[in-house]
């Protein structure tokens, strides 16, 4: 009996081992989105070490996806690469002070679009520690280092009439302004008439 409970705890410990590893890899929300769609992706980067501070953390941007913001976050700076048609393929965030201290986790934002015929996003990423230990998310999905991936589903027409709607918004409210300014565009005319009126009825009064 007590053999079976050692084993038991033993299995325990073990499972809280894997889990623990398996959660500290750095990952990529959102896990789904849709082709040709907006996103705004968050970049969460745990610090795995129990003494050495994560400084800087780059992830790498493949041709599915167009990254075209970065929201400021307090204490980190970030650098960007370019190709040369001027796409943004890789961002840097640098700690400007002690960095993720063990125990912690940073959520970096970023904002883009999905491509139209993209299938995934596969986010390579590298974690850099305080003593100049690389730690590479770059690998495949059973790997000890996995890098994080986005599944792209097919757009769908609600999808695609997502940024429709918004034009048609757009031109409704349009409309409704110009409408509203209709009456102002005739009132005018008919008061200088008025004025006018009054003008020649007092003059011939006169």
């Amino acid at each position: 009996m007590n053999k079976l409970i050692i084993s038991f705890v033993v299995m325990l410990l073990a499972l809280n081992l894997v889990v623990g590893i398996a959660s500290a890899h750095v990952t990529v929300q959102p896990e789904e989105t849709t082709q040709g769609s907006y996103e705004t992706f968050t970049v969460k980067v745990p610090t795995e070490s129990d003494e050495i501070p994560t400084t800087k953390v780059e992830v790498l941007f493949p041709s599915s996806v167009i990254i075209s913001g970065f929201e400021p976050k307090p204490g980190w700076k970030y650098e960007i690469k370019r190709d040369n048609s001027d796409k943004i393929t890789s961002v840097t965030w640098i700690a400007e002070n002690e960095g993720l201290l063990p125990m912690e986790f940073g959520l970096f934002h970023m904002q883009g679009r999905v491509a139209d015929d993209a299938t995934e996003i596969v986010w390579k990423a590298y974690q850099t520690y305080q003593d100049g230990t690389i730690v590479e998310w770059i690998g495949a999905g059973d790997s000890q280092k996995p890098a994080s991936v986005t599944t792209i589903l097919p757009a769908t027409e609600s999808s695609g009439n997502h940024h429709n709607s918004a034009e048609k918004t757009s031109e409704v409210k349009e409309e409704a302004r110009e409408t509203t300014n209709n009456p102002l565009y005739f009132s005018i005319p008919a008061l200088i008439l008025a004025l006018l009126a009054i003008g020649i009825s007092i003059t011939k009064r006169s």
